[in-house]
């Protein structure tokens, strides 16, 4: 199978370490994984902020990168939403990319459906003697309904003790722009948030979107004796969770 990894604008430029892990886990289960040189941003951020036309050539860079894969896969609920959900929407109107969007989208995959579904794969031979806690991102719960799969996946990692979250479906008060229009409600669920994963006794909490544990993170890091942010693929992959 053609994997190629779809890493994002966010763990490209802050993260890189977490695209590095989906590399290694999926070349430990004997798998290839090219790296598109073109390839740019998704387009969410224009697309979500209301500038369709500026996100439509975004679209199409993604289709002619990407296209000749067999499977597509980014550590990142969110960015797979985007392709998956409002590709499509924004492709109407345009017969010939319309149709590169439908046979796309659905080869596209957050690694836990890509691991789990394709693979087939849910113990992929790694170790992490830690209690972990695991938050599952607004796109990843609701638009991709991942599932248990990511969790599926954390059990099976040697040493791992998977610890509950109170209220795991809460969101984190991220959503993108909306931390920065709203800042105050976004604070006061973080706050929650926080507070649940200090209660839980975890050493790290896990998720499958940087961006949500980067605001997470932002609020532990003010929290004595607070879980660290990691994101679940450097545990499979057997990283030590240090940014």
């Amino acid at each position: 199978m053609r994997i190629a990894l779809f890493v994002t604008c966010v763990n490209d430029l802050v993260f890189p370490r977490t695209g590095q892990a989906v590399v290694r886990v999926l070349e430990r289960l004997g798998h290839t994984v090219d790296f598109p040189q073109a390839q740019t941003c998704c387009g969410q951020m224009h697309a979500n902020s209301g500038y369709r036309a500026e996100a439509m050539p975004l679209v199409r860079g993604f289709v002619e990168t990407f296209g000749r894969y067999e499977a597509v896969v980014a550590p990142s609920g969110s960015c797979v939403a985007m392709v998956r959900e409002s590709y499509p929407r924004l492709a109407e109107g345009d017969a010939e990319l319309a149709a590169a969007v439908d046979a796309l989208a659905p080869r596209t995959f957050e690694l836990s459906e890509l691991l789990v579904d394709v693979l087939g794969v849910t113990d992929v031979g790694a170790a992490f003697g830690h209690r972990v806690a695991y938050h599952p991102t607004c796109h990843g719960l609701r638009m991709l309904r991942l599932g248990d799969r990511p969790e599926r996946l954390l059990r099976a990692v040697r040493g791992l003790e998977l610890v509950a979250l109170a209220e795991p479906e809460q969101c984190c008060g991220f959503g993108g722009t909306f931390a920065v229009k709203n800042s105050a409600v976004s604070t006061a669920m973080l706050a929650d948030k926080c507070a649940a994963a200090v209660a839980s006794g975890a050493e790290f909490l896990a998720a499958a979107d940087n961006s949500c544990l980067a605001h997470i993170g932002g609020g532990l890091s003010r929290r004595r004796g607070a879980p660290r942010p990691i994101h679940y693929a450097e545990i499979l992959a057997g990283v030590t969770g240090e940014r």
